[in-house]
């Protein structure tokens, strides 16, 4: 890792800015907030009317002087000042008083593998706004190999998944670093946009934004492998009428339309395995794939990468929040580093 666990063990609270949901882990409290990155502000003011999950039931619902913003896209902070204000009202005002006790605050917060550093300089800026005086980033995915229990720290290797909303990061980690990673730019919001053009071009039909994960959830019993219902009722708008419809969609064609993005996972997952060298792909033969992340919930999608891959894969028990239970965990002190003795002459 590039910052020691000597470090993080100095750090207050660890923040874990996602494109879908923000979380923050206070040191001896534990996981605090788990709330939709979403804030909805009135453009006739600048006021910030409402954050987390009721701005983002607002999303699609709102007149035309109020708007739904998302300040984090693809794991980057894209307005700073947005950020700020959002994680203020997430904390609250008692945690954010507890949190101005700390002489020096110190946070840590994740940051996706390929971040380049004006990404990192945006997420240190928006811990720095909200009271922080020195900030410890950590890559996201060593952090989720952290919170599901991986063996991180030992010279074996696990390989880990992390889907997240905006993209897909595929790693292998041996002795507390990344060996090898890919970024696939596909992630649950890709999924649903799949989902989305298919029914309305097949069926003319625009689906509500918030409808699209039940959908999906629909298609068991086996999720997106073949299996579940044949038919699904949807309701949506009318894309020639405009008025409100309800069609019987095919399942099968739903999970063709989501296969044709994942197999760009399939493909990064390929070639993270050619890039290994040949002695930690052996051992992956035996630890398999960890998923972690929201979209890992995806039902179906672990079968389907045993399928493609042919080695074992595992779902971790809280995919969502691994990242900053991982966080968590090196603030604690929970973390033991493998100790590595100088040869004597």
């Amino acid at each position: 890792m590039t910052v020691s666990l000597e470090q993080l063990r100095r750090c207050h609270v660890a923040v874990d800015l996602g494109a879908a949901r923000t979380r923050v882990y206070v040191k001896g409290t534990g996981l605090v907030v788990d709330e939709p990155s979403a804030a909805a502000i009135n453009t006739r003011t600048g006021a910030l009317i409402a954050v987390g999950s009721f701005a983002e039931k607002m999303t699609g619902r709102t007149p035309d002087y109020i708007r739904v913003v998302r300040p984090v896209s693809g794991g980057t902070v894209v307005d700073i000042e947005m950020a700020q204000r959002m994680l203020r009202h997430l904390l609250g005002e008692k945690l954010r008083r507890a949190l101005r006790r700390k002489p020096r605050l110190r946070a840590a917060a994740c940051t996706p593998h390929d971040a380049d550093p004006l990404a990192q300089r945006a997420t240190v800026e928006t811990l720095v706004g909200i009271g922080a005086r020195r900030v410890e980033l950590v890559d996201t995915l060593i952090a989720a190999a952290v919170g599901c229990g991986l063996p991180v720290e030992q010279p074996t290797a696990t390989m880990i998944m992390v889907c997240g909303a905006a993209a897909t990061q595929v790693a292998v980690l041996s002795l507390g670093s990344v060996v090898t990673a890919q970024r696939v730019p596909v992630g649950g919001e890709a999924i649903d946009h799949a989902v989305v053009q298919h029914l309305r071009h097949a069926h003319e039909l625009m689906l509500p934004s918030q409808s699209v994960r039940p959908l999906q959830l629909a298609l068991h019993g086996n999720g997106i492998t073949a299996g579940g219902p044949e038919s699904t009722l949807i309701h949506g708008l009318d894309v020639a009428t405009g008025l409100a419809r309800s069609v019987h969609v095919d399942t099968a064609a739903v999970r063709d339309a989501i296969h044709t993005p994942l197999t760009a996972v399939l493909d990064g997952i390929g070639k993270v395995l050619r890039d290994c060298p040949p002695d930690l792909v052996a051992d992956l033969t035996d630890t398999g794939i960890m998923m972690v992340g929201g979209s890992a919930l995806l039902p179906g999608l672990d079968q389907m990468l045993r399928d493609a891959t042919g080695m074992p894969v595992h779902i971790a028990e809280r995919p969502d929040v691994c990242a900053v239970q991982g966080l968590g965990a090196m603030l604690e002190g929970k973390i033991t580093p493998l100790v590595l003795d100088p040869l004597s002459e």
